[in-house]
Parts: C-alpha cells; structure tokens; sequence
C-alpha cells in the first residue's frame, strides 16, 4: 500500500461540489468511483479542500492510498481514461505515508472572474460572472487592504452557527483589469466556506459605490452577516494552487 499525491483540475459547472455526497454528483465522488475499480476495493480520496457547487479548480491536491503496481503515470492515464472530460488528472506522484492533503496543506490561491467589457465572451462563459457595471478599481483595492492580514471572517462566512474558529490570515489581495476581464486573487492559510465569494461581493459593492471602502471594517467587526456584501455567484470562482511546504 503506498500513498499518492494527485493534481487535478475541474470544470466544476455540474457538479455539487468536491465533497462526496449521496446520489449527487461530486468531483470527490467521480475520482472514488474510478479509483475503487483499480484498487479492487472501496478507496477515499482526500482533498485539500471541499470546493462548493460550480466551483473550479485548476490546481486541487489530493492524496489516496492505492495498493497497485502501475506506475504514477500508468495511474494518472488510468483515471484520465475513466473520467468524465471536465475533470482531469495532471499529475500523480509517490508520497510519504504522512502525507496528507488537507491537514499538510499550509496555503491557497483563488481567483474570482469577472467580466465588465462591452461584448461577453462565449466561449469561457462558464468561468465568469458577467457584471453590468464597470467597478473603480482604486476604491477596491481600497478596501482589499482592509481585509488583508488576519482577521475574524465571521460575517464572511455562508454557516452562522460555525463553530470553530473563524479567524483567518488573507496575505495578498490582487486585483487587475484586462481586455474587459476583473481578476480577483486571493492568497491565505485557508478560507471558510463562501468565504472568498462573499469577500469579492463586498469589494465589488464598494467599486460600484454602494459601500464605502472605510465601511468594510465594520462588516469584519460586527456581529452583522448583512454588513458586508453579497455571496456572488459560484461560476467566477476556482482555485488555483495549493501551498505546502
């Protein structure tokens, strides 16, 4: 028995999510079901997040326990032969037995898309919401530095009865304009669920001009989910790498 580490990307338009769940649809789900056959027996693959409905990924790190004698590579051809087209398997490597892919993990990268320019793209349509106004970039960079560092995340967080911590560290906070696309990217040591969705519709509530920049701070400190902006929706977002040391 020896354990793996996997690098995958997914259009996670279809899907309910990474996480497995029962009669529905799940990238976790997808890559079990393949796995279970090559390994003669019922196989959990752990990722290095849980990704929710319409959420992509292009750099998820998982890790799985497989008793094989094919080659890394001869796997990953493996589950890239069984899977559906819109999830793939970049990479497979030997791990150590330690290795795991969520609790090793020590930091991650979103980036949330938009498009503002005059004529919507077709062909990406499923990976960027389209916005009816053009956001000032200076207002949102703005308030962008107010939720960089550590904070409570609480009133950025789709559970209100979460019960651990929801204190985050958001290091970097980028945001650019090109040929019409708005890049949002997100760098820390983990994000609650929602999290980045809802810090994104904050920041484009606030380069819109319907919030202050100077107002984000309350919406960290008080105790009021409605403080800060909307969840906006899943299909700008995916996550790009996976930090470990």
């Amino acid at each position: 028995m020896k354990n793996y580490r996997l690098l995958i990307e997914y259009d996670g338009t279809r899907y309910y999510g990474w996480q497995r769940q029962p009669a529905r649809s799940t990238i976790q789900g997808k890559l079990e079901a393949v796995l279970a056959v090559l390994n003669g027996k019922e196989t959990e693959v752990i990722g290095a997040g849980r990704t929710d409905a319409g959420v992509h990924a292009r750099g998820m790190t998982a890790s799985v326990c497989l008793e094989t004698t094919l080659t890394p590579e001869e796997i990953r051809d493996y589950l890239n032969r069984y899977l559906p087209d819109d999830i793939a398997v970049r990479e497979v490597k030997e791990a150590s037995p330690r290795f795991h892919a969520r609790y090793n993990a020590i930091g991650k990268t979103y980036c949330y898309t938009c498009y503002d320019g005059e004529v919507k793209p077709v062909f990406d349509r499923r990976f960027y919401t389209r916005l009816e106004e053009k956001p000032d970039l200076d207002r949102m960079r703005r308030a962008a530095e107010i939720l960089t560092g550590e904070h409570d995340f609480r009133n950025f967080c789709a559970n209100p009865r979460m019960k651990k911590s929801t204190v985050r560290k958001v290091d970097r906070i980028d945001i650019a304009r090109e040929d019409g696309y708005l890049r949002f990217t997100f760098h820390g040591t983990g994000f609650l669920q929602n999290m980045v969705r809802i810090m994104v519709g904050t920041l484009l509530e606030v380069g819109c001009g319907r919030m202050e920049p100077e107002q984000v701070q309350k919406a960290l400190t008080c105790r009021e989910r409605c403080k800060a902006g909307p969840t906006v929706p899943a299909q700008g977002l995916c996550l790009m790498s996976v930090d470990y040391d």
